[in-house]
């Protein structure tokens, strides 16, 4: 485990106390889960009264991110084809000239099919950059909700514990 206790993890987030824990700190807190051990993450949990709250806070703060990366992707990925459209219509343009040798037609073509290999790379390394991008939302959020679970889990128990067992009279 890379953070053994309270103060590394707090010392990573660049805070002096739980209660400066903003949102984006929040959503750093999580995606650094898989690096503490389950006692020091419910430790530090047990400090937050409303850790559903938090869970939730966490969850809707990954998804808006996550939104706002894919328009920007989307955006981005839509002028990327325009400009690819683009530069095959001008090329068909000149194909169109009557007066062009067999050479000059030759590389036109030779233009386009460059340009459709060049834009199918593209919309490749996109779908990688998705995948990798929906990889770590998924990562996150069950970090998240593993961590409400254990955190549930484990004040069920405590509260059993506390209480005498009923039913087990013989």
């Amino acid at each position: 485990m890379k953070y053994k206790d309270e103060d590394e993890i707090k010392r990573a987030l660049g805070i002096d106390s739980w209660r400066n824990l903003s949102k984006d700190k929040m959503i750093r807190f999580v995606a650094m889960m898989p690096d503490m051990s389950t006692e020091v993450a419910l430790k530090i949990v047990e400090q937050f009264p409303t850790f559903k709250d938090f869970a939730l806070n966490v969850v809707d703060a990954i998804k808006k991110s996550h939104e706002s990366t894919l328009s920007a992707n989307q955006q981005s990925q839509e002028h990327v084809h325009r400009a690819f459209q683009d530069l095959r219509d001008t090329i068909k343009n000149e194909l169109g000239k009557g007066d062009l040798t067999w050479e000059q037609r030759k590389e036109l073509i030779e233009k386009i099919q460059e340009a459709v290999k060049e834009e199918s790379q593209m919309d490749r390394e996109n779908k990688r950059f998705l995948d990798g991008a929906l990889k770590k939302v998924v990562m996150v959020g069950g970090a998240a909700l593993a961590l409400g679970v254990a955190f549930v889990g484990g004040r069920i128990m405590a509260e059993s514990k506390d209480s005498p067992e009923e039913g087990l009279e013989a």
